[in-house]
């Protein structure tokens, strides 16, 4: 495959393998608590070992890379911005992963506000003062930036788990 040990990400979409293949019985789904107890034991160890400011710039730098390879590899080439919009509603919807919404897009300057229902990520969990949904910002920021070819910066401004019943984010190009 590659080397460990390296100063770049060389993550390629055929790494995800056959998953037909793999799994002819099981398929390619699976209970989202499954996904979550990787997710949050990940974190949780990244946070032990190297603090949270670290654990998030790391989160979110792995769901700017996943957001990129998706929209490469699954969204592909869209029109203009309404191609995007449908493609990756219709796209997480089915993947269930959320059901997405374009609440304002401002075309000439590059800002969104995008909302999640039904995040995979933080739906249902219990209210707390922890920003859950780093690696949703990332995702976004990658799917934005290969659409556009511009940097965004991705912040989440409501989640679930600070009592909203959406997680909502604010994207702005940066260049």
């Amino acid at each position: 495959m590659f080397k460990e040990e390296r100063d770049e990400t060389l993550f390629d979409w055929s790494m995800l393998g056959d998953i037909n293949a793999g799994r002819p019985n099981m398929g390619g789904t699976m209970d989202v608590a499954v996904y979550r107890l990787m997710q949050f034991t990940l974190r949780d160890v990244l946070i032990k070992e190297y603090g949270v400011a670290d654990a998030d710039r790391i989160f979110l730098t792995a769901g700017k890379k996943a957001g990129q390879e998706f929209y490469r590899n699954v969204i592909k080439k869209c029109e203009d911005f309404n191609d995007l919009a449908a493609k990756l509603q219709n796209t997480l919807r089915d993947l269930k992963i959320g059901i997405v919404r374009f609440e304002r897009a401002d075309l000439d300057k590059n800002e969104f506000v995008i909302t999640v229902a039904e995040d995979l990520d933080c739906s249902g969990l219990k209210i707390s003062d922890e920003t859950i949904c780093v690696y949703d910002e990332g995702f976004l920021s990658g799917v934005l930036q290969e659409f556009t070819g511009k940097e965004f910066e991705v912040k989440e401004v409501d989640c679930w788990c600070s009592g909203d019943r959406v997680c909502r984010f604010e994207a702005k190009a940066i260049n």
